[in-house]
């Protein structure tokens, strides 16, 4: 799987149940698909670099391939990924959770969570960051979230 893979699913759900989806809220469902999955499962589902940009958690390859839509949806043909029943069911469980919650809303929220917090290292909120959010830094972090749940 890579982080395209994800986008790719999230972007075929998000048509099929008329959900707005745009760059900046598909970069934290990508986000927050690894991030959980680390925690839950201790294994990523992908391997691309995750940045701790301005506005919260970025895959970077992804987020050229979709800056030209800016703030506004992401439209166009995809096709959903082949996935295993498990995953599908764990990234329903995402869309259950995330969908409801628009992209300053899921920006916010990753804002208050210690990966991004960690790799901005005492960054200022406006400054420009290239930081990695390691996936250690998000298994132990969702790993005590799930725990305290």
């Amino acid at each position: 799987m890579t982080a395209q893979d994800i986008a790719d699913y999230f972007i075929d759900r998000a048509h099929k149940s008329g959900s707005f989806l745009s760059n900046l809220k598909l970069q934290k469902l990508v986000y927050y698909a690894q991030a959980w999955h680390l925690g839950l499962y201790e294994t990523p589902i992908f391997n691309d670099r995750i940045e701790a940009w301005i506005h919260g958690p970025v895959v970077p390859d992804l987020y050229r391939k979709y800056k030209n839509f800016g703030w506004n949806n992401i439209d166009g043909a995809v096709t959903p990924p082949n996935i295993d029943a498990p995953l599908a069911e764990f990234l329903e469980e995402l869309c259950r959770e995330y969908f409801s919650k628009d992209a300053y809303e899921l920006e916010l929220m990753t804002h208050q969570e210690a990966p991004w917090i960690a790799a901005r290292n005492g960054l200022p909120p406006d400054a420009n960051s290239e930081a990695e959010i390691t996936q250690d830094s998000m298994r132990i972090y969702y790993a005590s979230c799930a725990a305290a749940a």
